[in-house]
């Protein structure tokens, strides 16, 4: 049971680089580190498990910079003969030497302390502040640190940096950081307030803000990660090499996710196996997006960041799309003159840290050998500049490296969004025609929405019992667009390529029978009749002709059109806004394929189940609570895109 909780954690962070299957890079690992564990104390006195690996040849004419990583994930294996079977982002920077430290943060693992998640920032907690500051302008931590302090992420980085600089012999005197998922969020946190040594930061697909990454879009609950909690709500008593027990609902092992999930029923079922877990609690207790929400959310704290920082996302990253853009754009925002960069490819959450050959989403390939060519001739470049070499800014990166998932190469930007962009608006037509005519807003589509009867996701029985949710992201929609309860909108054929490159903000005229709704908007890519297949197809049952390939979509919980604070009902009947932002997009429509947009209100088990009666809390919604409602969307509803010539 604890084996399987593991796999499926290790899962969770995706291709993390603590696995520990057979690689060809062990031996060199072993042949070229030598790994040292610490247990390093904080300015309150709690102990971080720390573990080092420094390069066999590091001496004092050959100095290496620090490259590290925080984690909640572990940082196993445990002790110093135990060696994993790769360091560092890529096996190109393992090779070119670091000294590489991996961290259990507080409350994990080995690490002494309590386990809070994200962790909120303080950005001048009693002696916390003074004391980074007082440390930057010494260039060292004074001896004396008041345990009265209160820490963050922030302040535990700094005090580990500081504590390497002075105990990890033979550094050159310059840090980086890493992490994917939750340790970007790490990552990101610890620029804030950051230790003058560091000179390097890299968050990828970093956890920004859990009610609009991972756990939440847009304050809807994403119920395909309620597998999830175990790795989240559980508390240690103390330091333990172990992992966590399995609930009951993993003891029968789920073949049909949606059919589990159905079965639960209410939210509120959930506490037969989540009574003890705190943050399901938490969740539960927090439907709204109030104080404890807002104090986790990291994007507020991005300023006064004075190093180079490298953002790294995927397009069809299912848990983390909101967190590095956003990221990057607060940071570009905030802090002008900062080295600050946007990396986005065609990858799932965290898929570009080890290479998968063929590059395949779904049943889309886009390329062969797309993860190495963003490590070595980006990630790589990146780190060496600012940590080896000069540092002056000057990489020969471009300010955005961006994948166009339609064309299927890469392009480059001096900024994000592109200057060139120029905003264009597709109007929902109640013809089922997306339009540059906008409507009169007399006319609408309407459908019944059934709770009891929700439009899947996927089509994908494997996926919808997976930990979290992925290949959805780019997963043909011809299976929802022929359900009554889902409406289409599309163009003709193109007669000439359209990139679409930029942000995408759905601006809905809706009205309800019910007093609450859940609005889904789809984009896609409508492929030609005569579209061949390419020679990987991973389900040659599932042509490329017609194919409906999802290229960006979003949920928006319709109590909160108004305000995430203060939810409110809908009035039956009455037109009624709700606009919402879809994450950005650099996708080209070839000429011949269509644009489509698809608009539903049910998207089971990704989120939860709306009642579409106003209550509350959903999460404490009784059955009878859930009931059909007539929605209907109006014809000067329209999306606006933003176009590259």
């Amino acid at each position: 049971m604890k084996n399987r909780l593991f796999a499926l954690c290790l899962a969770f962070l995706t291709f993390s680089v603590r696995a520990q299957q057979p690689n060809p890079d062990a031996e060199f690992i072993r042949q070229n580190y030598q790994k040292t564990e610490y247990q390093i104390s904080m300015r309150d006195g709690t102990k971080l498990h720390t573990a080092v690996y420094v390069p066999k040849d590091a001496s004092a004419s050959t100095t290496y910079p620090i490259l590290m990583q925080r984690t909640c994930y572990s940082v196993a294996p445990y002790g110093p003969d135990q060696y994993p079977n790769r360091l560092g982002p890529s096996a190109t920077l393992m090779r070119d030497k670091y000294i590489f430290v991996y961290q259990d943060v507080r409350g994990r693992y080995m690490s002494e302390g309590v386990w809070t998640n994200m962790t909120p920032n303080l950005p001048d907690p009693a002696g916390a502040a003074s004391t980074k500051a007082a440390s930057a302008k010494k260039k060292a931590r004074p001896a004396t640190v008041s345990t009265a302090s209160s820490p963050d992420e922030s302040s535990d980085t700094y005090d580990t940096i500081d504590w390497l600089l002075k105990n990890v012999k033979f550094n050159n005197g310059r840090v980086g950081q890493w992490g994917i998922s939750y340790p970007g969020f790490y990552t990101v946190a610890g620029a804030v307030d950051a230790h003058p040594a560091l000179k390097a930061s890299s968050p990828q697909a970093p956890v920004s803000d859990f009610f609009f990454d991972d756990f939440h879009h847009n304050g809807a609950f994403i119920q395909a990660y309620i597998f999830a909690y175990p790795v989240f709500g559980i508390q240690h008593p103390k330091p333990t090499a172990e992992s966590w027990f399995m609930p009951a609902m993993f003891n029968a092992g789920i073949k049909d996710g949606y059919q589990w999930q159905y079965d639960l029923g209410p939210l509120k079922n959930a506490d037969r196996y989540y009574k003890d877990n705190f943050f399901w609690q938490e969740t539960v207790n927090h439907p709204n997006y109030d104080e404890f929400w807002q104090k986790r959310n990291i994007l507020p704290h991005l300023k006064n960041v004075k190093h180079a920082v490298m953002t790294v996302g995927g397009w069809f990253d299912a848990e983390d799309l909101y967190g590095p853009l956003n990221v990057y754009k607060t940071l570009e925002k905030n802090n002008a003159g900062t080295y600050n960069t946007l990396v986005m490819g065609p990858f799932g959450h965290g898929r570009w840290s080890q290479e998968t050959g063929h590059t395949l989403h779904s049943n889309i390939y886009f390329g062969d050998s797309i993860a190495t060519f963003y490590q070595k001739n980006i990630e790589a470049r990146f780190f060496n500049h600012f940590l080896k070499g000069p540092g002056d800014g000057k990489t020969g990166l471009p300010e955005a490296y961006l994948f166009d998932t339609g064309r299927k190469e890469w392009k480059t930007f001096d900024q994000w969004p592109a200057s060139a962009a120029q905003t264009r608006t597709f109007s929902l037509n109640n013809s089922g025609q997306l339009t540059q005519q906008a409507g009169d807003g007399q006319g609408f589509l309407e459908f019944i929405s059934d709770p009891l009867k929700p439009v899947p996701y996927t089509e994908d029985l494997s996926t919808t019992a997976s930990f979290t949710p992925f290949n959805y992201m780019s997963e043909d929609q011809r299976f929802a667009g022929k359900r009554p309860d889902v409406l289409v909108f599309q163009t003709d054929p193109l007669t000439e390529d359209l990139t679409l490159g930029g942000e995408i903000t759905a601006k809905l005229k809706v009205s309800t029978t019910g007093t609450d709704a859940d609005w889904v908007v789809k984009l896609i890519d409508v492929y030609p009749p005569d579209e061949p297949n390419h020679p990987y197809m991973p389900n040659k049952n599932i042509p490329l002709a017609n194919y409906q390939q999802m290229v960006r979509s979003e949920a928006m919980r319709g109590r909160f059109r108004n305000s995430f604070e203060k939810p409110e009902p809908f009035k039956p009947g009455d037109v009624t806004d709700v606009t919402f932002r879809l994450q950005d997009v650099l996708h080209t429509f070839k000429k011949g394929h269509r644009v489509m947009i698809q608009v539903q209100s049910t998207w089971f088990p990704l989120i939860d189940r709306n009642p579409q009666k106003y209550v509350d809390n959903i999460f404490k919604a009784n059955a009878e609570d859930f009931q059909k409602a007539t929605h209907r969307v109006y014809n000067n509803s329209v999306v606006e895109v933003q176009v590259l010539k």
